[in-house]
């Protein structure tokens, strides 16, 4: 749970501020969001899940 909370986090400060700065418009932002949400009900949705986690997996285990 703690993942993908910090991974909505990321990814909502990232859409701000590529609305912000790169002149992402509100309109491209609001499709976005409902196709993330209509992707999320459809088969494939369980394969992006572990795609994401398996990328943290791999981002966590890197040492600085």
């Amino acid at each position: 749970m703690i993942l993908s909370i910090s991974g909505v986090v990321l990814l909502g400060v990232i859409a701000f501020l590529f609305f912000r700065k790169d002149g992402l418009k509100a309109s491209h932002a609001l499709v976005c969001a409902l196709f993330g949400f209509y992707l999320a009900g459809t088969q494939i949705a369980p394969s992006i899940q572990a795609g994401g986690a398996s990328l943290a997996n791999l981002l966590g285990g890197i040492k600085f």
